[in-house]
């Protein structure tokens, strides 16, 4: 759904390009609140893998492919203001080194791709685990609704930017109906890599799942009988014995961490982790980092070549007449290939691998000092 140049007016333009300003500006902010110093290199990776996702289209219907927005999947991994910097910083990548959505239309991009779909995605998934039973399968299913919605919202967001400055004269219920149908589709796809990817690391690691904190690996508190007597280990308290040893004096020994992977059941029988230290997240950082190397340098070369729902309607209902040349498409890295070499295979990996180096190394380096300007402040204020 990257928008080039020429689709919008300069005026429509500018004004999209102050609300992704403001966005940005907004959500480095609100950063600071949900990084910490595991979870800053986490959303530099969360950015290159999301990037690399993006260049796995997979076929829709009728010569159509769709990829990856990543905005739900963002914003549920690190945090919604997170999730807004981070998919800005893979469209600003795309654009600059790969030529991918236009320099001029980047404002349009940012409020369309990343702060739309991370507010709608994340407020759908918050409400339904809010009103869900309090379960790691509900935190799946609410990442999978969310992204489902976010898509088709973001083909909504982008006919209003067109409706309000588009250089084409085209019927905008036509564009409507045709962006709609076909980004739902693309939803489907969206939902289901996002669903996966939450899945899998709420499966191993679920602390380090922003939007499934209170959810997942909350610890669990046993209350007997008031009339039964404390066993050994328990402190009784007002409406009866609690099984808590910790809030009673014990002996060092006692006191001792669990290991990493103790379990405590939940009530429907999966295992969620106990109170422990916390973790290193270094196993799961060089995991995402292996994924998205292959996903850009190997599984890209077999992604659709079809176009994707917004360069289908483009071309089907005249927008595109008005495009205008890349100002980056003399880029070494212009279309996803190297520059002057003729295996595609080897170009488009390589090319693949450098765009998951870059965005790892810019993403990483804004949520790094970020951090560190919020451990600055918390500082001052002690």
């Amino acid at each position: 759904m990257h928008v080039p140049d020429g689709f919008i007016d300069a005026p429509v333009s500018v004004a999209t390009g102050v609300v992704a300003a403001g966005a940005v500006a907004v959500s480095l902010r609100g950063a600071r609140r949900e990084l910490d110093e595991r979870t800053a290199p986490l959303a530099g990776l969360v950015a290159a893998f999301i990037f690399a996702v993006q260049m796995l289209n997979f076929p829709v219907a009728a010569g159509t492919s769709g990829h990856l927005l990543g905005g739900a999947l963002a914003a549920i991994l690190v945090g919604p203001y997170t999730g807004v910097l981070c998919v800005s910083v893979v469209l600003l990548m795309q654009g600059v080194l790969f030529a991918d959505g236009g320099l001029t239309a980047l404002g349009v991009n940012i409020t369309d791709m990343a702060l739309v779909t991370t507010v709608v995605a994340y407020a759908i998934f918050r409400t339904i685990v809010k009103l869900a039973p309090h379960r790691r399968r509900t935190v799946t299913v609410a990442s999978f609704v969310a992204a489902l919605v976010s898509v088709p919202a973001a083909a909504v967001a982008f006919t209003a930017i067109y409706a309000l400055g588009g250089t084409a004269d085209v019927a905008i219920g036509k564009v409507f109906a045709a962006m709609v149908g076909v980004h739902v589709l693309i939803g489907i796809g969206e939902a289901a890599i996002t669903a996966l990817t939450v899945g899998a690391v709420v499966a191993v690691r679920p602390d380090l799942v922003y939007g499934a904190r209170g959810v997942t690996g909350r610890p669990l508190e046993i209350r007997s009988s008031p009339l039964a007597p404390a066993a050994p280990g328990q402190v009784a308290r007002a409406d009866g014995p609690v099984a808590d040893a910790a809030r009673a004096p014990q002996p060092d020994a006692a006191r001792a961490p669990q290991p990493d992977d103790a379990r405590v059941p939940e009530p429907d029988g999966a295992a969620v982790p106990a109170a422990a230290p916390k973790r290193s997240a270094r196993r799961v950082w060089w995991a995402g980092l292996a994924a998205a190397l292959l996903c850009a340098g190997v599984v890209s070369f077999y992604a659709s070549a079809s176009p994707d729902g917004l360069e289908k309607v483009a071309h089907d209902k005249g927008i595109d007449k008005k495009a205008e040349d890349h100002a980056a498409k003399d880029s070494p890295l212009a279309d996803y290939g190297v520059k002057d070499i003729s295996d595609a295979r080897l170009s488009g990996g390589l090319a693949g691998v450098i765009g998951v180096g870059a965005t790892l190394a810019v993403g990483s380096g804004v949520f790094i000092v970020v951090r560190r300007r919020r451990a600055a402040a918390e500082s001052e204020r002690g």
